[in-house]
């Protein structure tokens, strides 16, 4: 069974696609056999997806920190909850157990996730395929912030060849484990 980390919001956002994008995802994945690996929380889209795919029968695996347990932020039905000290293990847990990376909309920690792993691959602590799902157009400044940075010389051609962008998870789905490709955006 493939296994797909999410990085996604542990808030619903402003726009309601987020949330219906997010229970797409998910059943789709439950639908093709790919697990879902996250962060563990039940709230915002996090919590969306999960239950989508849960509710799909699909597999889901969510990485917590201690610290949002005792929060009472972990979701409780899932068909594997790993709880770790801190933040930092709980990334390396998720790169360790995931075949390939996905970023939903989402605040800061979902671009911290972004960003590690696209760094992590860049430093070759990795070799696994990173995309951003491009609901709703979120994703465009970022990426328009990446290219300038590559314009500027801060970030290698070789950089752009982390990540994908897909704006439909069927294509997605299709493409997302396959080895990295130039931005295509």
């Amino acid at each position: 069974m493939k296994k797909l980390c999410v990085f996604c919001g542990s808030s619903m956002g402003t726009d309601r696609i987020y949330a219906v994008k997010a229970a797409e995802l998910g059943r789709k994945m439950a639908e093709q056999n790919i697990a879902l690996v996250y962060g563990g929380g039940h709230l915002g889209l996090m919590g969306v997806i999960a239950d989508s795919v849960l509710a799909h029968g699909g597999e889901v695996i969510g990485i917590i920190p201690e610290r949002l347990v005792r929060r009472e932020n972990a979701h409780t039905r899932l068909t594997q909850s790993i709880v770790v000290e801190g933040m930092h293990e709980r990334k390396a847990l998720m790169a360790r157990m995931s075949d390939a990376f996905v970023s939903m909309p989402g605040g800061l920690g979902t671009l911290d996730e972004l960003f590690e792993i696209m760094t992590w691959n860049q430093l070759g602590i990795i070799d696994k395929p990173c995309a951003l799902y491009n609901v709703n157009r979120f994703w465009d400044a970022q990426l328009q912030m990446i290219q300038m940075a590559h314009k500027e010389g801060f970030v290698k051609d070789s950089g752009m060849d982390l990540l994908k962008v897909y704006d439909d998870d069927d294509t997605l789905l299709q493409n997302v484990f396959t080895p990295n490709e130039k931005i295509n955006h």
